[in-house]
């Protein structure tokens, strides 16, 4: 790491925002933020504007395995050059750039689309969009590791989550705001619009100073396949084992339910606050534009504090604050929709999701190596969310069959793993991390 880096590091402050490669993390995560909300809570309003039922909302959830799924194609991702756009970009910047267009060409189509007349065309352009956006994390979380030295990444984490925040005041309350007062295409259509922010960051950025091992094209078709498999695919999940043995599998639990009460809740978490009697407008206005404020605070607090006080103490912290603010939700169905009560709950939530989003960015950066960053990364990323997505399909069937409050309470309970398993995790990591020789 540079000297600039190390001192700016060591004594936070407002420049060390400004350097080029945090810069440069902010747009892309910006870039990641924008489609997650329009495959998940900003289309589950599109889908209630329609006139689905809950149980049918729901399964939209499961359009988040293709971020769950993304390890089984970040092989491919991570050694895989694209005729021309390689050569031209470099290995990371060009997988960007295919992306990126992807994602944007398939929210035009989808803002062409009615989904109470053609809802399964419409799921599976909606599918492509997520596809996509996985495949855009993919190469966004490679290249934020590689472009920086460890001491860097709280710093760069929390930028990343800047980034994907405003995103989400974009692609949330910018989104609702154009539906209320346009229609949802209109909305569509300028969030495809706002993918050019990624784009253009692809063409401006720098590759990552890393050596790529050329591969091997010696010996038949078959041979080179299988070689390229043992490199891409076997080395990245021997490495992982190799290094933290038995505790490895401790690990991966503990990923699986990080967030998982954070995803049960959240595909119901629009259509709640329309059922209860809030207006789109209110929404945007509260949920959105100040949540992604909160959630801002709390992203910023969680770098100073990892940077500060390291990642194993935080991720407790983190945990807590995911599980127990789901409580709030609970409280709002009895106070009822009050502007107040949503702000309060606002508050509590998207602080624990900011928090919580950069402690956890910085946890899994910590665990990777930087011979199969691309990969690991997808691997640990993909985990986080597999068991969420999963659960979070049949949310809509909890809430018709226990209410509202029933299945706030269900949501807040499924967060009590987390929280014991980060207790385990946070005692062992910083000597399972200062033993790795990566």
């Amino acid at each position: 790491m540079a000297a600039d880096d190390v001192n700016a590091v060591a004594s936070p402050g407002w420049r060390y925002y400004l350097q080029e490669k945090v810069l440069v993390i902010f747009f892309l995560g910006f870039s990641a933020g924008l489609p997650f909300l329009l495959v998940y809570s900003t289309l589950s309003a599109w889908l209630k504007d329609a006139g689905l039922q809950m149980s049918t909302i729901s399964t939209f959830a499961w359009l988040g395995f293709a971020y769950s799924l993304k390890f089984a194609w970040a092989p491919f991702v991570d050694g895989l050059p694209i005729p021309f756009l390689t050569r031209l970009l470099g290995r990371r910047r060009s997988w960007l750039l295919l992306a990126q267009a992807a994602i944007g060409l398939a929210l035009l189509v989808l803002a062409t689309m009615d989904p109470a007349h053609a809802i399964g065309v419409f799921a599976i352009v909606a599918l492509i969009v997520a596809f996509s956006s996985a495949t855009q994390d993919i190469v966004i979380d490679a290249y934020r590791i590689e472009c920086a030295e460890d001491q860097l990444q709280g710093v760069l984490a929390a930028a990343y989550q800047y980034g994907y925040r405003m995103a989400m005041l974009i692609a949330g309350a910018g989104a609702l705001y154009i539906a209320q007062y346009g229609s949802w295409s209109m909305a569509y259509t300028a969030m495809s619009a706002c993918m050019l922010v990624g784009i253009l960051t692809t063409l401006w950025c720098k590759e990552p100073d890393v050596e790529v091992v050329t591969a091997d094209r010696s010996g038949t078709v078959a041979v080179r396949a299988a070689r390229w498999f043992q490199h891409a695919v076997a080395d990245p999940f021997i490495d992982f084992f190799t290094r933290f043995g038995g505790f490895a599998l401790t690990i991966i639990v503990f990923i699986l339910f990080f967030r998982l009460s954070d995803y049960v809740l959240g595909i119901l978490a629009n259509p709640f606050y329309l059922d209860i009697g809030f207006s789109k407008a209110e929404v945007a206005s509260v949920a959105k534009i100040y949540g992604v404020i909160v959630s801002l605070v709390g992203a910023g607090a969680a770098g100073w504090a990892v940077v500060r006080h390291g990642v194993a103490r935080c991720l407790i912290i983190a945990t807590v604050l995911i599980a127990s603010t789901n409580l709030f939700f609970a409280l709002m169905t009895l106070v009822g929709a009050e502007l107040w009560m949503l702000t309060v709950t606002i508050s509590a939530d998207n602080f624990a999701m900011g928090f919580g989003g950069t402690v956890f960015i910085a946890y899994l950066s910590s665990l990777v190596s930087a011979s199969f960053t691309a990969t690991q990364y997808a691997l640990m990323s993909s985990l986080m969310s597999l068991l969420g997505k999963a659960t979070a399909g049949y949310s809509g069937n909890v809430q018709e069959a226990i209410g509202w409050m029933g299945f706030f309470l269900y949501a807040a309970a499924l967060g009590i793993p987390a929280i014991v398993l980060a207790v385990i995790v946070s005692r062992r990591h910083d000597h399972l991390v200062k033993s790795d020789a990566r």
